[in-house]
């Protein structure tokens, strides 16, 4: 089980303690902070598995707060907050929320919200990578045709002798498909400016 780092962020210091302790109890590593701008500061210093935050605080609200943790560090949230109007449920949902959990919350209904909300944010992260390497491979691939393009065009050769020679060509320069592909591309529109 746990282990995960938490950033607790209530303007209520008595949730705080409580929670704190009791998260710490199950085996979490929790830092707390009682407004947006600590909060933001804990976060500029460390990294977090999640962030449970109040909504409703003096100053940055946790709806704006759970925007820029995720879009500056990163930080996925799940919202704990004595208000539950759809307006704010949407508003949450709309800033990424993984889970919203209504007080007064105890450890035993906060806890499977929070494994809940960690495992939802590490696949998210997943797909996102997978995400960026798959438009990597796109790119490397419209490369590779654009290559193969240029040297059907320039050589006369069919689609499979000019993907076998742009392959020789790699290989004789010791050079990825992928980056000797480039290289070619840049040449070629190089020249086609000059």
């Amino acid at each position: 089980m746990p282990s995960s780092r938490i950033l607790l962020v209530d303007d209520d210091r008595l949730i705080i303690a409580t929670l704190a302790k009791d998260l710490r109890n199950a085996g979490y590593q929790v830092e707390t902070a009682d407004c947006g701008e600590a909060a933001l500061e804990l976060a500029g210093r460390g990294s977090f598995d999640l962030a449970v935050l109040d909504i409703r605080m003096p100053g940055m609200s946790g709806i704006e707060m759970a925007r820029v943790l995720r879009e500056h560090h990163g930080i996925a949230a799940l919202f704990l907050s004595a208000f539950s109007d759809r307006d704010l449920v949407r508003q949450a949902v709309a800033e990424g929320a993984l889970g919203y959990v209504t007080k007064p919350a105890d450890s035993p209904q906060l806890i499977p919200a929070i494994e809940t909300a960690i495992a939802r944010s590490r696949d998210l992260t997943a797909l996102r990578e997978t995400q960026r390497n798959l438009e990597r491979a796109l790119a490397a691939g419209r490369k590779t045709s654009m290559a193969v393009g240029i040297l059907m065009e320039r050589r006369g050769l069919s689609e499979q002798a000019a993907f076998e020679a742009l392959r020789g060509g790699a290989r004789k320069h010791q050079s990825k498909l992928e980056d000797y592909s480039h290289d070619l591309v840049a040449a070629a529109q190089r020249l086609n400016r000059d």
